[in-house]
Order: structure tokens, then sequence, then C-alpha cells
């Protein structure tokens, strides 16, 4: 099947997958753009919203759509590296033997990832880099495609361990969940006090999704797209000589390289899931608040003026 062809498949399974998820998941719409532009472009993200808000259903819902296996993993201060990434036992031959940890699984929600030490943080990390995990010197490799979503209540913050800047940024897109509109939440409550449950088809196998990321990679990019994207990610770092007014005043720092990287693969996909052959400008101004909204550090006046990442990030277009 040639690469168009493939693009306009996926156009219209895309489609299709939006309502299975819309099945079971009200509104939102956005947000699950955002997760499906991330796995297939082959990135991961964090979801930032208080609870209740079905970040676990949504997931969940998402996984079952894409036939994919999926784990949600619930951090907890005391949670050690062995127990996300497996360990070895002795079996009854007294042989060694790898028992896997759940972080094996093609989903992975990493819940409340704010609320574990750095040290468990670090072990999901590496497999989300590495797409492998290393157990007593032995390397196993996680079966692909592999997504990881980690999700951050922004309320409570006393006894958290806050994701350093670096790993941050190995995240994709950072999605701000907001709470649903009054018909929303009208809809939600009905469908959810029922005993009615809305069954979810899976569309796609995993070799499948692998496929549409390769062919996502392929499309190709016109040079004047790829140096807005730098140039967008340029204007975000105050000490350059590129920078905006408005970042020099209220941003400490800029995004890096990834930023761009990620602007490109993820305005590819946003083209392909509107049937387009190359992703133009507006792609990129599409996907660039979620990309970027992360990677920005704003300085204390910013905070103090209620100045907010999105207001930051509109005014470089």
């Amino acid at each position: 099947m040639s690469d168009v062809a493939v693009i306009e498949n996926f156009v219209k399974k895309y489609k299709t997958l939006k309502q299975e998820v819309a099945k079971v998941i009200i509104g939102q719409e956005d947000v699950v753009d955002q997760i499906l532009i991330s796995i297939f472009s082959g990135g991961h993200s964090l979801l930032i919203g208080v609870p209740g808000l079905a970040k676990t259903l949504m997931v969940n819902t998402i996984a079952q759509a894409l036939g994919l296996d999926f784990k949600r993993i619930q951090f907890t201060p005391d949670l050690m590296p062995s127990d996300i990434l497996g360990s070895e036992i002795l079996d009854e031959n007294r042989n060694f033997k790898f028992i896997k940890g759940p972080i094996f699984a093609n989903i992975i929600l990493a819940d409340e990832i704010n609320r574990t030490p750095p040290k468990t943080q670090a072990a999901l990390l590496e497999a989300m880099q590495e797409r492998a995990v290393t157990v007593a010197g032995h390397q196993y490799k996680l079966s692909l495609p592999y997504f990881v979503l980690a999700t951050q209540n922004p309320i409570e913050q006393e006894g958290t361990y806050p994701l350093p800047e670096a790993q941050l940024d190995r995240f994709m897109f950072a999605i701000n969940l907001k709470y649903p509109s009054f018909n929303e939440e009208v809809e939600v409550v009905k469908a959810t006090t029922t005993d009615v449950k809305a069954s979810v088809n899976a569309l796609f196998s995993a070799q499948e999704i692998i496929d549409f990321q390769n062919v996502i990679r392929r499309i190709p990019v016109a040079d004047n797209v790829i140096e807005y994207a730098v140039s967008l990610v340029a204007k975000t770092r105050p000490n350059e000589d590129s920078a905006a007014n408005i970042v020099k005043e209220f941003v400490d720092w800029g995004a890096g390289p990834r930023a761009s990287q990620n602007l490109i693969l993820a305005a590819k996909t946003h083209a392909a899931t509107k049937g387009k052959f190359s992703p133009d400008i507006e792609d990129i101004q599409a996907v660039a608040t979620g990309i970027l909204r992360h990677r920005i550090i704003k300085n204390y006046k910013a905070e103090a003026e209620g100045v907010s990442d999105e207001k930051i990030i509109k005014s470089l277009f």
C-alpha cells in the first residue's frame, strides 16, 4: 500500500477511533486528540488535572479502542523501582527467574507520578526513553508501541516530589484537563449512574499502530515549516537575541531542541489526522501549547501578575 493510501486509511480509522472513545468519554475532545497525536507520534504525555476528571477511564478506553495492553501504576511515596520494573526470584529448581513488573505493557498510566521519590521516577523514565529496562544486569526490551501517560494532581503539593525539568522534557505533551461544561457534566451523570455499560471495540493491532507511526515519520515537511518551528522555540529563550519581549519579561528558562523535534513530529501527526500530506504552520500552532507549556519556566513576576503559559505561547505565533 502506498503512503498516500495509508494516510487516507488512517484518516478514516482515526475518525472511527474518536467515535469509539466518545461512547465512554463525554466531551474532552482536545485532550483525547492530544493523547492520540502523542501515541501516533511515538511520544509520551503528562496529564495535569484535579481528581475525578476520568483520567484513568480515558486512558483505559483509548487502550481498549487501540487494541493495546493497559496497566495502571499508582505511585506512592514508598514505591520502589523493583515494584514497577519487576524482580528476580528463586524458583522451585533454585534458578533465578525474572517476574515482570507492571511496566511491561503497551500503555502505562503512571498515576500521580509526583507522589513517588526520584529513584522510582527515574526507573520509569529510563523505560520511556530507551524502551527497555535493566534489572540485575540484564536488559529486557519492552513491547512496542510503548506509551506512558503520567498524571499530576495540581492541588495537593505537600509531600510530593515534583518532576525535574530534565524529566519533564521527556514528555511530548503536557495536557491540562479542565472541568466539564454544565451540559457535559449532566451527560456524564446520566451515563454513569445507570447499569448500562458501553462496550468499546478494538480497532487496531499493535503492528498497525507501529506501521502508522512509521508512515507519519516519513511525511515530508517544507523547510519554511521546520524553520518556523525552530524560530518559535528560539523565541522562548530569554537570554537569546531571538527572544520575544514578553519572554524577556516573564520567563526564566525556555524550551530546548527536543521541543523543536516534538513540534514537527506532532504537526506531522496532526496533519495526517486531517488528511493532509504535509504539515503547515497552522499544524505547528495547533500543537504548540501542549508541547511548550511544560518547557518554559516562568519567573516570579509572571506568577504575581497571573500571566499564563498559554498567553505567553500564543503571543509568539
